[in-house]
């Protein structure tokens, strides 16, 4: 019975793929160096590996199918089912082949004496890929040199493969067998064909691939670390030089496919005398209609009609088009649809309070659960136990750490390498999705939310915070604003640092890969006793251990990195003032003595340019420094002189540090303001001219991390030009981030903010990212454009960092803009 339901299967298929092959247009190189036909791009080595992270799963030979990004990473590997810091190719060289539609890429492995080309051509409506070797394919490197592609688990899971004829089930989980020598390699799912039909049930996921030279394997990389993809392969033969691998691969494109238009809106909704225009994405191949109904939900469930406009052209970003429609003129409030090309999106609020409650979370539950050295626990979910409580010991000399951690010659520390370091095990932030103290990054954590607090209030108590017991509860409200336990939690670590070190350092990390790839309870990545190497691996005396698991201090004296502090000290030093007075002295003092100590220093060094953690461009951090100082002082003449002597530099990088130099005008002469105002003036023209280059009127990254964070810092940053120089800079800026941050941004609709918003990110990485879950409150990166021009945000595969990662600062940097959204919507008229 199966094997007739089978045949029947391949039959359809087959006729299916014959028709669309006879009818689907041929890929062409576009004027991007991609191979195109509508519903398929071949992205080839636009992107590539990291130099850092390594396999990024954004590099090499790149399959863009009906709209998602279904394939990465094609290239020659040497693993199985490479993890993210396994050895990658150099990129060389990339050009138009002898051939037409035909694009060579150069790369090597330079350890292994391994250099090759890698030749895409299109072949009717599929394409082709050969590899040729520089040199015959050594001994060595025999049964370990293939070519891999990546596919994406989600795109496949549930669904079925072929292997030649043969069936199989691409897992929801791995359950595949694992090799039995110790290396912990999977088995593969298939091998030994010459042909692979992935999801030969779904056209669109459909791809084959037939390979000329060598069998096919097919592997799930799930099974050695939960990031992996599935992965189909072919073995380089020993002696392979020319055509050494050959696939000829079949993406099934459906005839006459183009996207469905993305309807982009702020998911939280709007206040109702604001500006309200959602933004519709196209495929430059959809019949876009020419209006847009604005629909009204009635109790009933019933929906009518308040607004059929037409939708206003904003022309081409990236790959696509854009419409405009705006419904600004509708202000009573509700609950209320947008229908357009006969889809209706789902519903959002009209309404003043709809941004009464969109930092909160943020503040109440992410940043609880990413305090380091205390347990979190949550009613009946425990997030953590008391985290890292043998913090910390000396890094080495010389060592440069996988994340981007480097340790000079210096160690700028009274400690010995691998020596402990007593008084670092209190307060601090694990920084993102890993388990470090990035120290630059909680300093803006502090600052970011000092200025909130100051300029907005931040009253809100929902979690308890004992610093004493190291125990936090969130739903819990104990009588003291949140801000402020957050506020003395960052500054605890930061003065920490200051009394062991007499300065700042980089940070705290795990010291080994197997460690640092640690998912879940944070309580548990170390054993909380201080290590002790007289002590055997399993001996254990109850405050001690043999076990060499204490995080690692990277301990270097960074100018830069020390102002930042000084700026968090002396904020944090205005908010605790009655809540703790005695460490809001000491935080004062600290941050005037380290002051002191860098204004004879402040040079960009070798270490900061060299750590992927330190802060740089001390002049800039000096400015952010010596205001925070002069508010809090109340314009000290030390410090408002200082500031003056500084203007040159707040001219020069008025970009980075305008939001800073406008907060001490109440403190400065009429010339400061006066020397300012042809720099708003200057940074407001240049900001309207570049913000006009995307439809969305708010930085678009375009770099290799998505720039969630650089729109939250445009949002605030403008709306603290918008307070101190109103006639020159409007609210509406400040919106359009909150707008973007919240759904109105490229490839999809979503809020970033896990849990704000109608429909919000629901799969980030966090902590918890193996369940495929998501932290409430945190804000993802977003966007990220694949080179040259396909904007992706994955919903639902967690792993992909730099769209997916939730960090303290952005999420910080989102509470502080999304309450200068709020009060710029009150201005609204």
């Amino acid at each position: 019975m199966r094997y007739h339901v089978l045949a029947k299967l391949l039959a359809t298929v087959s006729l299916v793929a014959a028709t669309h092959a006879a009818v689907a247009q041929s890929l062409k190189t576009g004027p991007n160096d991609t191979l195109e036909t509508q519903g398929l791009s071949v992205i080839v080595d636009q992107n590539q590996f990291s130099p850092i992270f390594f396999d990024e799963k954004n590099a090499g030979i790149q399959l863009v199918l009906h709209g998602d990004r279904i394939a990465t990473d094609g290239a020659v590997r040497l693993d199985r089912t490479p993890e993210q810091w396994a050895p990658v190719p150099a990129f060389i060289s990339r050009e138009r082949g002898s051939e037409p539609n035909q694009i060579v890429v150069r790369s090597a492995y330079k350890d292994q004496n391994l250099a090759y080309r890698v030749k895409v051509t299109a072949e009717g409506t599929g394409f082709r890929i050969a590899v040729d070797l520089d040199q015959p394919l050594p001994h060595a490197l025999a049964g370990k040199a293939g070519f891999n592609l990546d596919f994406l688990p989600t795109a496949y899971f549930g669904k079925t493969y072929l292997m030649d004829a043969a069936p199989g089930l691409f897992p929801r989980h791995p359950t595949g067998e694992m090799a039995l020598d110790g290396s912990g390699d999977p088995l593969p799912l298939a091998t030994g064909g010459k042909s692979i039909t992935l999801a030969p049930e779904d056209p669109l996921t459909r791809v084959s691939i037939t390979s000329d030279a060598g069998a096919l394997s097919l592997y799930d990389a799930r099974a050695r670390a939960q990031n992996g993809w599935f992965v189909v392969r072919s073995l380089i033969a020993e002696g392979a030089k020319e055509n050494a691998v050959v696939w000829h691969v079949r993406p099934n494109v459906i005839k006459g496919w183009t996207r469905a238009p993305v309807i982009s809106f702020n998911q939280a909704g709007y206040t109702p005398a604001r500006d309200k225009v959602a933004l519709i994405e196209l495929d430059p191949a959809f019949k876009a209609p020419g209006e847009a109904e604005l629909v009204k939900l009635a109790p009933d469930g019933s929906r009518q009609v308040v607004l059929r406009a037409k939708t206003q052209p904003r022309g081409r970003f990236l790959r696509y088009d854009y419409a405009a429609f705006d419904f600004s003129t509708v202000r009573d409030p509700g609950i209320y649809a947008i229908a357009y090309a006969g889809n209706t999106t789902n519903p959002f609020r009209i309404s003043p309070d709809v941004y009464d409650h969109v930092w909160q979370t943020s503040l109440d539950t992410f940043l609880a659960e990413q305090m380091d050295h205390v347990g979190v626990r949550e009613q009946y979910r425990v997030w953590q136990a008391p985290s890292h409580l043998d913090d910390a010991r000396q890094a080495p000399a010389n060592h440069v750490h996988f994340d981007g951690y480097r340790m000079g010659p210096n160690l700028d520390s009274p400690f010995k390498a691998g020596e402990h370091i007593p008084g670092l095990a209190v307060g601090g932030w694990q920084d993102a999705g890993d388990y470090d103290i990035q120290t630059p990054d909680n300093a803006w954590v502090v600052r970011d939310l000092v200025w909130a607090h100051e300029l907005f209030g931040l009253k809100w108590d929902q979690t308890s915070v004992d610093e004493a017991a190291r125990a936090v509860e969130i739903r819990k409200p104990d009588g003291i604003d949140d801000s402020l336990q957050q506020i003395r939690h960052g500054t605890l670590q930061l003065l920490a640092q200051y009394k062991v070190f007499g300065h700042a350092i980089v940070g705290i990390i795990d010291p080994t890969l197997r460690q640092y790839a640690h998912l879940g309870d944070a309580g548990s990545q170390t054993d909380g006793k201080l290590y002790d190497a007289k002590l055997g691996p399993l001996d254990d005396t109850g405050a001690t251990s043999g076990k060499p698991d204490d995080r690692w201090a990277f301990t270097t004296d960074i100018p830069a990195t020390n102002l930042y502090v000084v700026g968090a000290l002396a904020g944090a030093s205005r908010a605790l003032a009655t809540l703790d007075p005695k460490m809001s002295a000491e935080a004062l003092a600290t941050a005037k003595a380290l002051w002191a100590k860098q204004q004879p220093r402040l040079v960009d060094s070798g270490a900061a340019r060299e750590n992927g953690f330190a802060s740089r461009f001390p002049e800039v951090a000096n400015v952010a420094a010596t205001v925070e100082l002069v508010i809090t002082t109340k314009g000290d003449p030390t410090y408002t002189a200082k500031l003056k002597a500084l203007l040159p530099t707040i001219s020069e990088r008025f970009a980075f540090i305008g939001s800073a130099a406008v907060r001490a005008i109440p403190y400065m002469d009429a010339d400061y303001r006066a020397a300012l105002v042809p720099l708003v003036q200057a940074a407001k023209a240049k900001i309207d001219a570049d913000m006009a280059k995307n439809p969305f009127g708010v930085p678009v990254s375009m770099g290799t991390w998505a720039g969630s964070h650089d729109v939250a810092t445009f949002g605030s940053t403008m709306y603290m030009l918008h307070t101190a120089f109103p006639e020159i800079v409007g609210p509406e800026y400040s919106l359009r981030a909150l707008d973007y941050m919240l759904g109105r941004h490229p490839a999809n609709n979503l809020s970033l903010v896990s849990t704000v918003g109608t429909q919000s990110r629901l799969i980030g990485y966090g902590h918890n990212r193996a369940d495929y879950s998501f932290i409430p409150g945190g804000m993802t990166p977003g966007v990220i454009v694949i080179k040259p021009d396909f904007p992706e945000v994955k919903t639902d595969w967690p792993f992909l960092w730099f769209e997916n990662e939730y960090t303290v600062s952005t999420t910080s940097a989102y509470i502080l803009a999304a309450n200068a959204a709020a009060a710029a919507a009150k201005e609204a008229k």
